[in-house]
This record gives structure tokens, sequence and C-alpha cells, in this order.
């Protein structure tokens, strides 16, 4: 049996348009998020907030209800906790250090316990975008665009609270206010995105993006730009990619990403040898 087959392409094709839509803006989402991610040093943060939206996912699968809502709660309780507890990068890693194994640990006691398919179980690990309804589409589109509109009317004020938060602080920025925000939109943004690239991925839309752009320009306007496009290019080409196997969309769209980091990378140590030359 081959790995790919592209035979019916252009009728999976149709019937995946609002996952391709939410692949759109969620690329845009997170290409944004991450370059705040970068500068505020929370990239460990993404992580333990992924693992309590698993598991709040998880449970919800298991009772019954919507797991959109369970990924939701489990996201906004842990992004309030490292949020208004964390104020230093110290306190906020050891906090997330503690979140994360009791996260993985209910998730995956939850999906034991749980009766029915084992490919929902599976999903929440490695996302499902290419199988979701149109309504549960719809939901997460709904709430990506919600967290984005919030997202660019707070930007200016987030990043500069991230990038020099002392300074920002004697203009007159409430640095706490930006933090609790900033990770409520992350919880938010994290709760779609283990839809797509499930619980353990995550860091593939919402880290490396940022991480890449920040390896070929240090500018304010180009490094969010390139961002977005990095995450575009990684979650619907990832998904388009993807239909075209029988595998999960989660290894596509890390794998585009990761080629994305490293051609920057590579582009960036190609500037410094023509630099040092």
């Amino acid at each position: 049996m081959p790995l790919f087959d592209f035979t019916d392409y252009a009728l999976l094709l149709q019937l995946v348009i609002p996952s391709l839509a939410v692949a759109l803006v969620l690329g845009v989402l997170g290409g944004l998020l991450s370059i705040v991610v970068v500068h505020r040093d929370s990239s460990f943060a993404v992580h333990g907030i992924s693992e309590l939206s698993f598991a709040g996912a998880a449970v919800f699968l298991l009772i019954g209800l919507d797991v959109v809502v369970g990924a939701v709660a489990g996201s906004m309780l842990a992004a309030l906790i490292i949020g208004i507890v964390s104020g230093r990068a110290r306190n906020r890693n050891s906090i997330t250090a503690v979140l994360m194994p009791f996260g993985l640990g209910l998730g995956i006691l939850a999906l034991s316990l749980y009766p029915g398919r084992a490919s929902s179980k599976f999903s929440l690990l490695t996302g499902s975008i290419v199988s979701i309804g149109d309504q549960k589409a719809i939901t997460l589109l709904a709430l990506s665009i919600a967290i984005l509109i919030v997202l660019l009317i707070s930007w200016r004020r987030m990043l500069f609270a991230s990038v020099d938060p002392q300074v920002a602080q004697a203009r007159g920025v409430n640095l706490r206010v930006q933090s609790v925000l900033f990770m409520i939109l992350l919880g938010l943004a994290i709760a779609v995105c283990i839809q797509v690239v499930g619980a353990l991925l995550v860091l593939s839309l919402l880290v490396t993006p940022a991480a890449a752009a920040m390896r070929v320009t240090s500018s304010q306007f180009v490094g969010p730009l390139l961002a977005v496009i990095f995450a575009i290019t990684a979650a619907v080409g990832g998904t388009l990619i993807s239909l075209g196997s029988a595998l999960p969309v989660s290894p596509f769209i890390t794998t585009v990403s990761f080629i994305i980091y490293l051609a920057c990378f590579l582009i960036e140590k190609l500037k410094q040898r023509n630099a040092n030359a």
C-alpha cells in the first residue's frame, strides 16, 4: 500500500475547506503569539498549558461532553495559574514543571477509562484537523478569530511589555495585566492548537515560527510578518500534504515547521560567515 495516494485529491480538498480555513487563521494567530512567547521566554509554559488542555479535553471526552470546551477549561486553568502566580521566568518554569506531569497523568487516566474509539483518544495527542466536522470547524474558527481580534487590539502594549518590560512599566503599562491577558490568549490558542497538531506538538505552531523568524531578522515588523508566513505555511501546507496520506496531519505540520527553521538557521550561519569573510 503506497504511503501517498493523490488520486482523489480534488474531492478530498473540497471536503476539508473548513479545516483549511481553521489552519489559515490558526497560522496567523500562532505566528503572532509565537513572537510574544519567545520574547517572554515562555516556550516551556506553552508545553505546560497544553498538558492541562489535554487533560481537560480527555476528561470531557470521558464524561461525554464537548472536548473543545474541555480543552479550553484546562487551558484557562493552567494559563491563569501561571499568569497570576508567576512573575519571573524561574517561577513560571517551576510552576509549569509542577502542572505538566499532573495534567499529563490526569489526561492519560481519563483516556484509559474512556470506552470509546481508540482514534478519539489518539487524536487528542496527535491532532485530527482533516477529520473534524463542519460544526466543530466553525467553533474552532470562531474561537481563533476572536482570539486574534483581541491579540491585534492589545498587540503593541503586549509586545512592548514583552520586549522591554522595565521601560514599558515606566511608560505606564501594567505588566501584571499584560501577563494575565497574554496567558489567557495563549491558553485559548493552545486549546485550538491541540485539535490540529495534538497536545504533544503545539510548539511547532506557537514557538517554532518566531524562533525561525528571529534567526534571520531582528525587525519588530518583519519578524512577526515572517513568523505568520512560516506558521501559515506549516499549518496549511502540512494539511494539504496530509490529504494524500492516511497518516495524521501533525507529522506533516511539524516537519514543514522544522524544515523552515532549519532553512533560517542555515541562512543565519551563511550571513555570519559572509560578514566575517
